[in-house]
């Protein structure tokens, strides 16, 4: 027999016999790569294998099976969307000899010979199998009969019994038994079994739907018996109550669009309610329980907004900067509209309080034309607040995931989760492995709440999670977030936000005319930086509400109108009182002090640190309310210093002989991390050496024993605090230069950005001021 080569597809789950057709489509490189070779080189001819475990992704070729198909690429069309369509013709069985693993498979074959047999025998055999073919397709209602007019023309029992063999309900495996056996005598016995046992099946199938037609005809009789006794009781002025309530359940039940198995399920609650009595305790939940299932949107979904451009437009005008958030919600849309099903994005906002980010998954839902609901869960210590109590429970009711779809109206609302990383966990539950369920993307399309023991789909809705504090949240349910940071805003941007979005808003609910207001940017600016001590703009929101208040007032009492109203500084300090921040310079240029930098709540600061020794015996003191992190950080920076006294000069008896004392301003307040230990180093370098650093140079980052500067987190935040107090040089960790792309361009014009890998790098450009 002849060897040849061959490209080989591997299909799974599915059989191609000789003288069929079948129809695929690509969309994987390996597979087109197979299809190009077949089509290049091998004159559109390919071995088509079946892997018959369908569960298998990664077949190993030892364990494929050594017969196959040739097919022809008989057509072949290149799709909009880069999958690749393809007819293939079978032509004739084949044996494999090997398989060869490369870049695509390929296998060496030699084609199965026909087996001769009589000609008149042949004509027998074809003409007892068409026969049995008729009698079976009359026989069983289901089954097409366009197979005999393809079979009614062929002469060949090879030809005749490969093409009946797909058209009987076959199993994958009795199809690879045709498959595998060259003898066209031995195939026709197999169909004439197979077609004996079919008629059978159905026979039997036949008996067991007459005996449950009958079963539903008694089904009838008695419904209409039903019915006829209650016409009869409203006749006799006897009709209740409840009947009239189950026929306007039955009616809801009609309109709503859930599965086969929900509807099923409520028509067995109404039966069960239809049975109890009136005054039965079990009535009510029963009752209760159908409300719910009833009222819950099921497949019921808003369209989105496909006008991208639109979209972009609203987010716009809601909200400043946040470009992230914006571009990924674009992004969502744009591949849904390419795809048309996709699951809705997970994503969580994290940032410090104030800076927009409830807000924000308001304006998404309404630019993306979706419902919208809200659910806070900080604080909650008791998982069934999500997922609702069981029914068995006095008093039970689903939890805050399916309350909130009901509210909501359809299956695929704007999903805002607030606070999740203020969960408690205790002895009644963890909240947060809840989350992971409905958070998940591979799961929450199958969840079930407690009260409704029903899978509802939450694969399309948008869920939007915030959080204050990043670290707060488990790591589980962090895995399952797209996390997004949104960082504290700059006082220009403040600047920039309270004229284009909050005073218009203010002004509006107070039914002022806007355009009547003239209030400067350094008025706005005097208010942000004495009056309000935020990362975010809802304290300058309650602020210029203030002012818009007592302007209203004012004018509502003297009985005037104006057109134009000045607010300037004179009347804001009239309007909200003293300074309650006044903006104090914390920048001092003396020995032993120098600028770190710190990342709060608030955002970014400037964070001074002093270093004073005196006589002693080398003790080391803290003060300033320092964490154990910090702490540690301060006796690091030390010990390097002793370590390498030589390289800067310091006589080593000074350390030994006097206690050092380091002491952090606004000792109320906790400080902690190892950001400052940079800071701390250059300050106790300032003291023992009389070396005066500029008051307009900062310091950020972790050292090491050996003086290598590590990288540290919120950046973008320290910058804003060091530009706010007059900073124009900052020292950084080279890990961070990456960072840099995400500071905003008017710090990075009026701020010199120096990133280093070792501390003695930083000595150099001290010396060098």
């Amino acid at each position: 027999m002849v060897k040849i080569n061959l490209p080989v597809i591997i299909l799974r789950g599915i059989i191609l016999l000789p003288n069929n057709d079948i129809k695929l489509e690509f969309d994987n490189d390996v597979s087109k790569n197979i299809i190009d070779i077949a089509s290049m080189f091998h004159n559109n001819n390919i071995l088509v294998v079946t892997q018959l475990d369908t569960l298998e992704e990664n077949p190993n070729i030892n364990e494929l099976q050594k017969y196959g198909v040739v097919a022809k690429i008989s057509h072949k069309i290149e799709l909009p969307n880069g999958k690749i369509r393809i007819v293939l013709t079978g032509i004739n069985r084949a044996k494999v000899i090997e398989y060869l693993s490369s870049d695509s498979l390929e296998s060496i074959i030699e084609n199965e010979d026909k087996i001769v047999i009589n000609e008149e025998k042949e004509q027998v055999y074809i003409k007892k199998l068409i026969k049995e073919m008729e009698d079976y397709i009359k026989a069983i209602p289901y089954v097409s009969n366009s197979v005999l007019s393809l079979i009614s023309n062929i002469t060949d029992l090879n030809q005749i019994t490969d093409i009946i063999a797909p058209y009987l309900q076959l199993s994958i495996d009795r199809l690879n038994q045709y498959l595998c056996n060259n003898s066209s005598v031995e195939r026709l016995e197999m169909l004439l079994k197979d077609i004996y046992i079919e008629k059978e099946s159905f026979n039997i199938e036949r008996e067991l739907d007459s005996r449950i037609k009958n079963d539903l005809d008694r089904n009838q009789k008695n419904y209409l018996l039903r019915e006829k006794i209650k016409i009869i009781k409203q006749d006799l002025g006897e009709a209740s109550i409840k009947d009239e309530d189950i026929n306007k359940i039955r009616n809801k039940i009609k309109e709503i669009k859930a599965s086969e198995k929900i509807i099923k399920r409520i028509n067995d609650e109404v039966n069960r309610y239809e049975t109890l009595s009136e005054a039965s305790p079990e009535a009510n939940i029963i009752r209760s329980y159908i409300d719910w299932m009833i009222e819950l949107p099921w497949n019921k979904y808003t369209l989105d907004n496909d006008d991208l451009i639109n979209v972009r437009e609203k987010l716009d005008f809601s909200h400043s900067g946040l470009e992230k958030v914006k571009t990924r919600i674009v992004e969502y849309l744009a591949v849904k509209q390419m795809t048309n099903s996709l699951r809705g994005p997970i994503i969580c906002l994290v940032g410090p309080p104030g800076v927009g980010k409830t807000s924000l998954a308001f304006s998404i839902a309404n630019a993306m034309n979706r419902n919208f609901v809200k659910i806070s869960v900080g604080g909650i210590n008791d998982e069934a607040e999500l997922i609702g109590h069981r029914r068995t429970y006095l008093g039970s009711n689903p939890g805050r995931i399916i309350s909130s779809l009901k509210k909501a109206k359809s299956s695929n609302p704007v999903f805002l989760i607030d606070e999740i990383d203020k969960m408690t966990k205790n002895y009644k539950g963890d909240p947060a492995s809840v989350l992971l369920e409905i958070l998940d993307p591979e799961q929450n399309k199958y969840f079930s709440d407690n009260y409704i023991e029903e899978e509802y789909d939450l694969s399309k809705v948008m869920f939007i999670a915030t959080a204050n504090y990043i670290e707060d949240i488990p790591e589980a349910l962090k895995d399952r977030l797209e996390i997004v940071m949104l960082s504290g805003y700059t006082e220009y941007e403040k600047i920039d936000i309270a004229k284009k979005y909050l005073l218009p808003k203010i002004c509006k609910e107070h039914g002022v005319n806007f355009k009547g207001i003239d209030i400067k940017d350094e008025t706005i600016l005097k208010i942000i930086r004495c009056y309000t001590k935020e990362a975010g703009v809802r304290e300058l929101d309650r602020l210029l509400s203030k002012i818009i208040r007592k302007i209203v007032t004012t004018l509502a009492i003297k009985r005037i109108l104006v057109n134009k109203f000045i607010i300037d500084n004179k009347l804001v300090i009239e309007y909200l009182g003293k300074e309650k921040y006044p903006f104090i310079n914390k920048l001092s240029s003396e020995i032993g002090i120098v600028n770190g930098l710190a990342y709060t709540s608030f955002g970014g600061d400037v964070l001074p640190i002093e270093v004073n020794y005196f006589k002693g015996n080398g003790n080391l003191v803290l003060t300033g309310s320092l964490g154990e992190i910090m702490k540690e950080s301060a006796l690091i920076a030390l010990n390097y210093i002793k370590a390498n006294y030589k390289y800067f000069k310091i006589n080593y008896e000074l350390l030994m002989q006097n206690d050092i004392h380091i002491h952090v301003p606004e000792g109320a307040i906790p400080k902690d991390g190892p950001s400052a230990g940079v800071a701390l180093t250059s300050c106790l370098i300032s003291a023992l050496t009389n070396l005066k650093i500029p008051k307009t140079l900062a310091f950020t980052g972790e050292i090491t024993l050996r003086g290598n500067v590590l990288a540290i987190g919120g950046l973008k935040e320290k910058s804003i605090g060091a530009y706010r107090n007059g900073i124009k040089k900052i020292i950084i960790p080279d890990g961070n230069y990456r960072d840099l792309d995400e500071i905003p361009s008017e710090i990075k014009n009026n701020i010199e950005f120096v990133p280093v890998k070792n501390y003695k790098d930083i000595y150099k450009i001290l010396k060098e001021n």
